[in-house]
């Protein structure tokens, strides 16, 4: 009772103080948490467009993001709304679609070119809210259509009362007043210690506790060693304030629906391009689990709340999560939204860097991983590629080495398969294969594309502001968009396959990338047995997945055949890793990373990698680059204050 007594306070004060400084005339009616937000509720939000360094001044003093909304009270009619917006907005903006949120006073605008809706300075919103007395939220449409965008907008859409109560709650949880003084920081790991997948990690504070990652094991599919160790007694669902998704590769995100399953009603916080990929793939996870006769552990539904309960935040927006932790993002360069999380707690008490998966390099499709922070005391680093040996050619090298190979192989009338992950490598290599064919260094030939990919690529079409330099000006300014390249050929559907294997020399680009499951395995079942043709690895390839076996050299693989049966497949076909696609760090890049950051880390936890690489790269750090170095196993629990 005493704590609902002071949250109410808290909140009253704070109100208090909002109507002290908002000018009478905006007739503010009400104020409301609002997720990490207080929305504040007004009948004339056009007072507050036209002197925005009051809002900025009151942000400055309580140090909590605003949102203004109008009252519902004076909206004018949606009819009459959308009417108006159209006639503010330019047509070359392209308008695809509008859509109203009642219940944050929304007017949803779907647009191709949002730059043209928001206007120089905001001056087309701005009219827009003086007219309409509607909030405008400005969307991307994807230049290639993307299902998973329109049904996940469209979703959120049908449930916005429901995503209204998330928010109110969310909200409440956050600026509760603080139970006890700020102290007592644990970090417990969850999974990915020693190991790639699973990736996990607990944070703790007196008052608080946050999950960083919460991923599955792609390398085993039994239960004890595929998800984190939610047994560990530091873990109580219950009272679990956040999650936060680093990216959608299923190892970091691949069980966050099972949280939901058993009671979690809290927040995800991560990137707007995490949150389509990762439903995306939790979707395919469920897919292939069903495919494979496999009982999945969660359903539809859990991914569905999992979407409600997403909060997406943009890169460098500090964001409370908790009543004494604040979250910002920032790039990783390791895949499309993939984000390096900075965790502020307390007032400069403790800084902690999780990285999360990154690339200290700049790629065709990403920007490198940022390296500047406030504040860092503790970095929680991955090293997949930390071992001594880890040492990946550059980009050039890496571009002229599978240039030489296709150019090889189709010179010889055999065929190209590129086994890649939907998300990140696909679209890496798609920019590769398109760049040097359009400039002739590699003979042109059909690049078909199968699998997820093509509805990964269009997300990444949607999200063109995260991409690196080149091609995100090429998309915006230049209007050409190299996802959509006359090389490339969507397969649409089984039945098209049998032309292609049969077919001339081409090349192919199909999921999984590790040869478990997906399209990629009929091909490598056709072609394998055939010397001419070859198979290039361009990313990782985690052990006990085909992919490894085959990278390994194994001459002989067991797999199901067309009528069901398991055959012998002789692998015969050229096999090469280009590990300079990756999107992790090598070795030296890992080394460079940590040693440029700033301010310099305290110490460092070395996660995410194998056994005897994360022990090596341990070892180093502490040794070699003189940081304070801890190499982690699964549940162990460290107190960082």
């Amino acid at each position: 009772m005493a704590r609902t007594q002071d949250k109410d306070r808290d909140k009253l004060e704070i109100s208090h103080y909002i109507l002290e400084k908002v000018p009478r005339e905006a007739e503010v009616t009400r104020i409301e948490y609002e997720g990490p937000m207080l929305a504040v509720y007004t009948k004339k939000p056009e007072v507050l467009v036209d002197q925005s360094s009051i809002v900025a001044e009151i942000v400055g003093v309580i140090r909590k993001r605003i949102v203004i909304r109008p009252d519902p009270s004076v909206r004018i009619p949606e009819v009459e709304a959308e009417k108006i917006a159209r006639d503010l907005i330019a047509p070359e903006a392209e308008i695809t679609d509008i859509n109203f949120d009642p219940s944050l006073g929304e007017i949803i605008i779907e647009t191709k070119k949002p730059g043209l809706v928001i206007g120089r300075n905001g001056a087309v919103l701005q009219e827009i809210i003086k007219k309409t007395k509607w909030r405008p939220h400005v969307l991307r449409s994807p230049p290639i259509k993307s299902k998973i965008v329109t049904h996940m907008r469209h979703y959120l859409h049908s449930e916005s009362k429901e995503r209204e109560r998330i928010l109110r709650t969310v909200g409440e949880r956050i600026f509760r007043p603080k139970t006890y003084d700020v102290g007592d920081i644990r970090l417990t790991v969850l999974g990915g210690a020693q190991e790639v997948g699973r990736s996990c990690f607990l944070l703790k504070t007196r008052e608080s506790s946050v999950l960083l990652d919460c991923g599955i094991h792609p390398g085993t599919n039994r239960g004890f060693e595929s998800f984190p160790r939610f047994d560990s007694p530091e873990f109580q669902i219950d009272s679990l304030d956040a999650v936060v998704i680093s990216h959608a590769h299923l190892d970091h995100c691949g069980l966050l629906p099972f949280l939901y399953k058993y009671g979690y009603d809290g927040p995800v916080y991560c990137s707007a391009p995490t949150s389509n990929l990762m439903t995306m793939l939790q979707l395919d996870y469920l897919d292939v689990a069903n495919k494979q006769g496999v009982a999945p552990f969660y359903d539809q539904k859990d991914v569905r709340e999992c979407v409600l309960h997403t909060i997406p935040l943009r890169f460098g927006v500090v964001t409370d999560i908790a009543p004494d932790i604040r979250l910002t993002l920032h790039n990783s360069g390791h895949i499309l939204g993939a984000a390096m999380c900075h965790l502020h707690i307390g007032e400069g008490l403790h800084n902690i860097v999780y990285t999360g998966d990154y690339k200290f390099g700049r790629t065709m499709l990403l920007e490198a991983a940022a390296t500047e922070f406030p504040r860092i005391e503790t970095v929680i680093t991955e090293s997949t590629y930390s071992g001594p040996d880890d040492i990946t050619p550059s980009r050039v090298e890496s571009e002229e080495a599978i240039t030489k190979i296709i150019n090889a192989t189709l010179e010889r009338k055999g065929k190209v398969l590129i086994p890649v992950p939907a998300v990140g490598r696909a679209q890496e290599i798609m920019l590769v294969l398109d760049g040097y064919m359009k400039r002739g260094a590699m003979r042109e030939a059909p690049v078909f594309i199968e699998g997820m990919i093509s509805e990964a690529t269009a997300i990444h079409t949607a999200y063109p502001e995260y991409l690196g330099r080149e091609v995100r000006h090429s998309i915006l300014h230049e209007e050409v968009n190299p996802f959509q390249s006359d090389y490339f050929t969507i397969v649409d559907h089984p039945s098209q396959r049998s032309s292609i294997m049969e077919g001339e020399p081409c090349i192919v680009l199909a999921t999984s990338g590790m040869l478990e499951g997906g399209p990629v395995i009929e091909y490598f079942k056709n072609w394998a047995s055939d010397e001419r043709n070859q198979i290039i690895f361009v990313s990782y390839q985690v052990e006990g997945t085909m992919g490894r076996r085959v990278q390994k050299g194994v001459g002989e693989v067991t797999m199901m055949d067309n009528d069901g049966k398991m055959a012998a497949i002789s692998v015969k076909m050229g096999i090469n890793t280009i590990e300079g696609f990756s999107g992790h760090s090598d070795r030296r890049q890992l080394v460079n990373y940590l040693t440029h950051l700033n301010p310099k880390p305290e110490r460092i936890f070395v996660v995410h990698g194998e056994k005897q690489k994360t022990m090596n790269f341990g070892g180093f750090l502490n040794n070699k680059v003189g940081i304070n170095t801890v190499v982690p196993a699964t549940l162990e629990t460290f107190r960082l204050l």
